[in-house]
């Protein structure tokens, strides 16, 4: 009995069926990412940590945007 699968089953699934599950996704996730980076910049005087939010927002995928729009926004309250 085999477990593991190899290269060659790879060959066999067909990608093509999975591209309209995956490229909203990642079309949402780009948004997200662009809005929160061109908030971020708008703000930069205000903004305490921005370049960590910056590294959050790039490298924290689609949660990172979130988070810096659920946490990050409210740090600037004090003009």
């Amino acid at each position: 009995m085999e477990l593991h699968y190899g290269i060659k089953d790879l060959k066999d699934i067909d990608f093509m069926v999975f591209l309209p599950i995956v490229l909203p996704v990642m079309a949402v996730g780009a948004i997200l990412v662009f809005l929160a980076l061109f908030d971020l910049y708008r703000h930069r005087k205000t903004r305490e940590n921005a370049l960590i939010w910056m590294v959050v927002i790039l490298f924290v995928n689609t949660l990172g945007p979130i988070l810096y729009f659920v946490i990050g926004r409210k740090e600037s309250k004090r003009l």
